[in-house]
């Protein structure tokens, strides 16, 4: 029998250092407001890098978008970054802070934005709704009219932890916020598979005895409100934990008939028996219609560890796009559509060595790390 292992991020800084990275967001700093003359040259930069190269193809890109993180030294300007996303027609895009440089570039572009708050300011977001009306007025107000925001998320990865039981009364400060100044934009939270305590078979899937008392107040709201739950979905480190028990194939979506067999429902890939996990718990919190959405997905092509080649990252995500452009669900929702992200845009340098600088789709000279075609 086959149980994953589910090792997945903390904050969007490591997939598998989750107690390991505590440091601060780093930030990437964009073109100063004053340098025109710079601006103008980043721009033509870019649109000169957008035709000389040879782009993945997002046509009809459906239900997937991309994150994009910021921890390098290295990576293109916001402005350019944006211009990457829509040259290549990815109209979703998943920002992990308020990054000010960034929001300025998405005005105007059409592109769907998650926006996360930053874990450190989860504390003061629960205890201060002055703090959250500030929040909202600084990073959402003056983008609101032409910024498109999906959804606000309070907190990455916190639950459980020390911080997870600031996370519901910051969900609500931030809706109370922005209810406040007639925004009509979901907060929501995002969690790593960590919140479950019994994953396998998915239909057993139930969340953590640490856990439970964190979420069930959390997805009971967000079903109030009818908005969605994010989770952080990493096959990748269920495999490279456990190849012994978790098959290659399963984890790549290439397994050629069922893998694991749960009463009336056959599972042929790691990824859905993840999610279904997630919706088992969910039912057991009597939440049995709340929504999910894969906030993160990926896998790394390189950095020395099993299974971290670009022949296997190349294969999991063309075979996600085009899983969940297919619209097949998973077995315990069939035909219904999961919103997923890929992680992430770019390779990042100022992350831990390994696997960890080697998710990226993108080098950061926005040339493509392998082919991916989005048309699927």
């Amino acid at each position: 029998m086959i149980r994953p292992v589910l090792v997945v991020c903390q904050g969007y800084i490591s997939p598998s250092m989750r107690h390991k990275q505590r440091g601060k967001i780093q930030m990437v700093r964009g073109v100063q407001e004053n340098l025109v003359s710079m601006a103008l040259i980043n721009w033509i930069a870019a649109a000169f890098l957008l035709i000389s190269s040879t782009f993945i193809a997002f046509p009809g890109t459906k239900a997937i978008g991309v994150n994009y993180g910021m921890l390098g030294n290295n990576l293109p300007t916001p402005a350019q970054v944006v211009a990457l996303y829509k040259s290549n027609n990815i109209d979703k895009l998943r920002l992990y802070n308020p990054d000010s440089s960034a929001l300025q570039a998405l005005q105007g572009s059409g592109i769907q934005v998650i926006l996360g708050t930053l874990n450190e300011d989860l504390q003061m977001l629960a205890s201060s709704p002055s703090f959250a009306t500030n929040w909202v007025a600084t990073n959402v107000a003056p983008y609101a009219e032409s910024v498109n925001f999906s959804y606000i998320t309070a907190g990455n990865e916190v639950i459980p932890g020390t911080q997870a039981n600031y996370v519901y009364p910051a969900i609500q400060n931030l809706d109370s916020a922005l209810q406040a100044a007639n925004f009509s934009i979901p907060v929501t939270t995002s969690v790593s598979t960590e919140v479950l305590g019994v994953s396998y078979p998915p239909s057993q899937g139930a969340f953590s005895q640490n856990a439970t008392s964190i979420m069930s107040p959390i997805v009971s709201y967000l079903a109030s409100k009818q908005s969605p739950l994010l989770v952080n979905v990493y096959p990748y480190f269920a495999y490279s934990g456990d190849p012994q028990n978790v098959k290659l194939d399963y984890a790549l979506f290439t397994a050629q008939g069922v893998v694991v067999q749960d009463g009336s429902l056959g599972y042929k890939n790691l990824f859905d028996a993840i999610v279904d996990s997630l919706y088992s718990a969910l039912e057991k919190t009597g939440q049995p219609n709340l929504d999910v959405v894969v906030s993160e997905t990926g896998w790394p092509s390189g950095g020395g560890a099993n299974g971290a080649t670009i022949e296997n990252a190349k294969i999991y995500n063309n075979n996600v796009i085009a899983h969940v452009n297919g619209e097949t669900g998973t077995p315990k929702r069939p035909g219904k559509s999961i919103e997923t992200y890929l992680f992430a845009m770019f390779n990042e340098n100022q992350k831990p060595e390994g696997t960890e600088q080697n998710f990226g789709l993108f080098h950061p000279d926005m040339t493509q790390v392998y082919p991916v075609d989005f048309s699927s």
